[in-house]
């Protein structure tokens, strides 16, 4: 079976900074897959590789077997893959139904079909409804990732990649936000979450992989990676996941 996505030796740099070394996975139709690591394993320039922001070779970036690495970032969502960035970065000043609009907007330009309507995101956050005029800024940090979360759905992405979702919320919160992610992939789409929360990483995924320094150091079933070979991968031998 040919996975959605691939990435095949990817190397990627900031300039003379080599980032990436030769990362080598794979995220089947329907899968959840998490990518763990400390700050700085290069996790997001993972994403931001896959996504067009770097660039990065042809072959290193596979869609349905398709070589797209190096796809500008507008193609690559038109391809049906969507990113839940790190830190949110919705549009300040516009209302929460106006952010989400603008996925509406860009999805019916290029043509995506899906199933995700603002209705059916308000079945999924029913909290959007409730602050559909309200300004993006006075909401809260969870409240703001679900409208993160909720545009990148209505891109009616195949592969949705989420970056640090968890990051600063409340317990409470992202018990919520979490409470969503099978529901997501009930609706057929296969997902890579980068999580600094390992346990939370290992519960909400089918597969892992772990990054230390640009490198893939570890991969398995979620269920059975233990913490010790994840502490090992996590931080270098030696070390233990506490």
């Amino acid at each position: 079976m040919t996975a959605v996505l691939s990435t095949h030796g990817l190397i990627a740099r900031y300039g003379d900074f080599q980032a990436l070394y030769g990362v080598d996975t794979e995220l089947n139709a329907g899968e959840a897959v998490a990518l763990i690591g400390a700050n700085g394993a290069g996790k997001s320039t993972f994403l931001r590789s896959i996504m067009g922001l770097l660039p990065v070779s042809r072959d290193m970036v596979r869609l349905d077997g398709e070589p797209v690495g190096g796809t500008p970032t507008d193609r690559m969502v038109q391809k049906g893959i969507a990113i839940v960035p790190e830190g949110r970065r919705l549009f300040t000043g516009m209302s929460v139904e106006d952010n989400l609009r603008v996925a509406i907007d860009q999805a019916t330009r290029v043509g995506a079909k899906g199933g995700w309507t603002l209705g059916r995101l308000h079945q999924l956050f029913p909290i959007l409804k409730e602050k559909a005029r309200t300004p993006v800024q006075s909401l809260s940090g969870g409240q703001q990732q679900m409208v993160s979360i909720g545009r990148a759905l209505l891109c009616q992405p195949r592969v949705l990649l989420c970056d640090e979702i968890s990051l600063g919320l409340a317990p409470k919160v992202i018990r919520e936000i979490y409470a969503a992610l099978p529901e997501i992939r009930a609706a057929g789409t296969a997902m890579i979450v980068v999580e600094q929360d390992v346990g939370l990483a290992q519960s909400a995924t089918d597969r892992l992989y772990c990054m230390l320094e640009g490198r893939v150091t570890l991969t398995g079933r979620s269920a059975e990676v233990t913490r010790e070979q994840i502490g090992e991968a996590y931080f270098g031998a030696g070390h233990a996941v506490v």
